[in-house]
């Protein structure tokens, strides 16, 4: 199914390493105003690549890259690996270190109608057209995009585990408070290992639709002025990608809540109420802390925090069945799609999915702390406290060929830009893995 290959990338040199946090950055999609601020104030880090400034920000972007790779800032590896990149982290009231175990590489750029990447979220045109305009004048990646593939057996684990030995860049601490170590694996058989089991493998794109569906929207333009003479070889048709095992314990789903900024037609909080009670069960709780414990693997139920109470909402199984809306029934079971139907629709009349995402009246925020003190202090009139989604979720719905509500998954931690880039310039990479095969083989 999946074809991936390896790449020479590009990286800080090394006599950076021992400042590598200074130079990573959050993801174009999750680094708030304050981060990018403080991060643009130094003139070597990652963000200039993946978020530039300026009226043309390509161009400075561009600008950039050539003046870091003159000036030796960036290295380019000499043999093509596949990089292992693990990620040490710890969650909120938990003592225990998890390590989510992955690698980098190059995967083909498959359509989606192809069903070998599965999305679980729609996107944004305007995100998408940034992200391509910026891979077309830099011909870099500065981010891998998050894919989930599933081995029972975690064979290349083992492959992973040794590459870890001799690292090539580490970060004390990044700016979600993981611990992110890179390493290389460039052994031609082991990399073909690698290849055979992602071949009988179809990927869910867990997080970058917008970065994924920028390089297709790439591929697709450079397929169009070849005008049929391209190969299918060329690096445009590949894309840079961090894989990691669905199979694995490490692997984090966080809960995005719901915070209605406002209730149309200025609803008050009792004719709110009033409208739920015919599709929830509501119980009034004594302490708003309480409300994910509560809740917690309960299906259909949520928090609901409004006008300084709490509450435990949980959906009337009986009134599911008049769930309409036109998708599978996977992503009817979800707790989200309840959500969005039976309260945003049914009770507060924004009709659809599209409409709902375009809807101004709601924030997604993953701090529950955050969401009661932004209702307390008048910034918002409710919250929606929800459960995460379960992997097993995000697969069945992956599979049906549906998608999720907007905001429903968070996969913790996220990836950092800049620990490895990747070309897609001709004259950079050319057909470098290939050669190296034949001659490992010969």
């Amino acid at each position: 199914m999946a074809e991936i290959q390896p790449l020479r990338g590009w990286r800080y040199n090394p006599t950076l390493n021992a400042d590598i946090d200074a130079y990573v950055s959050p993801l174009f999609d999750v680094v708030s105003a304050k981060q990018r601020e403080a991060l643009y104030r130094n003139p070597l880090n990652s963000i200039h690549l993946s978020v530039p400034l300026g009226n043309d920000p390509a161009a400075a972007a561009l600008e950039r890259l050539r003046e870091w790779q003159a000036n030796g800032v960036l290295l380019q590896d000499q043999l093509p690996g596949i990089y292992a990149y693990y990620q040490y982290f710890r969650l909120p009231g938990s003592a225990r270190e998890y390590c989510r175990k992955g690698f980098m590489c190059h995967i083909r750029a498959y359509d989606w109608e192809e069903n070998v990447v599965l999305r679980h979220e729609n996107t944004l045109p305007g995100a998408v057209n940034d992200r391509a305009e910026l891979l077309a004048r830099t011909q870099l990646q500065s981010s891998a995009t998050h894919g989930l593939f599933r081995d029972e057996d975690f064979e290349l684990e083992t492959y992973l585990d040794e590459a870890m030995r001799t690292p090539l860049a580490e970060t004390e601490e990044d700016y979600q408070g993981a611990r992110d170590v890179l390493a290389v694996i460039q052994d031609a058989a082991i990399i073909r290992r690698f290849q055979a089991v992602l071949a009988a493998r179809q990927v869910i794109l867990a997080d970058g639709h917008h970065r994924y569906e920028g390089s297709l929207a790439y591929r697709q333009a450079r397929e169009l002025a070849a005008d049929g003479q391209d190969t299918g070889r060329e690096p445009w048709n590949y894309h840079l990608m961090y894989l990691t095992n669905a199979a694995a314990d490490d692997l984090r789903i966080l809960p995005t809540h719901r915070l209605l900024l406002e209730l149309p037609g200025n609803l008050s909080d009792d004719e709110l109420l009033a409208r739920l009670e015919p599709y929830f069960t509501i119980r009034p709780m004594e302490d708003a802390g309480d409300l994910t414990e509560i809740i917690a693997g309960k299906p259909w139920a949520f928090g609901l925090y409004l006008g300084g109470l709490a509450y435990k909402i949980r959906l009337r199984p009986e009134v599911h069945s008049q769930l309409d809306w036109e998708t599978t029934e996977a992503v009817k079971a979800l707790d989200l799609t309840v959500l969005h139907y039976f309260v945003m629709e049914k009770c507060l009349g924004i009709i659809g999915p599209d409409a709902q995402r375009a809807w101004l009246g709601v924030a997604y925020v993953r701090n529950f702390t955050e969401c009661l003190q932004r209702v307390d202090r008048g910034e918002a009139r409710a919250a929606f406290i929800v459960n995460e989604v379960s992997m097993a979720e995000v697969e069945a719905v992956c599979h049906s060929g549906a998608v999720m509500p907007p905001k429903s998954t968070f996969f913790y931690p996220k990836t950092i830009g800049g620990f490895l880039f990747s070309s897609i310039a001709k004259e950079e990479t050319g057909d470098v893995f290939l050669d190296y095969f034949q001659s490992a083989s010969a």
